[in-house]
């Protein structure tokens, strides 16, 4: 999945750390935007203003813009698909404390809502947490 393009239209050349191996089963993997770790049901979310978020849930969302902003309010955490360190959600999650994982590939996708993950927003893994 490209999540960046230079300037000129061509994609970067991304070298893999060997020392992180890939992700398995529920192990998803991005960026760090918001250090912290969180626990919590997780709402996939496409439209901020017709869709509800409650109090302590991981927003997943593919990318955010200023209208999203006041999810932050009650968002325990955010899982974005496209973005970097200096996206819109990255930046506004560190402005609230919340945990920010970012350019996470297939994230809305993968995750649905209800699911419990942890998100680890230091190191960038997602994990959704196996059903009981």
């Amino acid at each position: 999945m490209l999540l960046v393009l230079l300037s000129d239209g061509t994609e970067p050349l991304v070298q893999q750390e060997s020392s992180q191996p890939p992700p398995q089963g529920g192990t998803l993997r991005g960026v760090p935007a918001s250090a912290g770790r969180v626990t919590a049901r997780a709402r996939v979310i496409f439209d901020p203003h017709t869709a509800p978020l409650a109090p302590g849930e991981i927003l997943v969302a593919p990318s955010t813009d200023p209208g999203w902003t006041p999810l932050f309010l009650t968002a325990a955490g955010l899982v974005m698909e496209v973005g970097g360190v200096m996206a819109h959600g990255a930046i506004v999650a560190r402005e609230y404390g919340i945990p920010a994982a970012v350019g996470v590939a297939d994230a809305t996708r993968r995750i649905t809502t209800g699911s419990r993950v942890t998100l680890d927003g230091t190191t960038g893994v997602v994990l959704i947490e196996p059903e009981e």
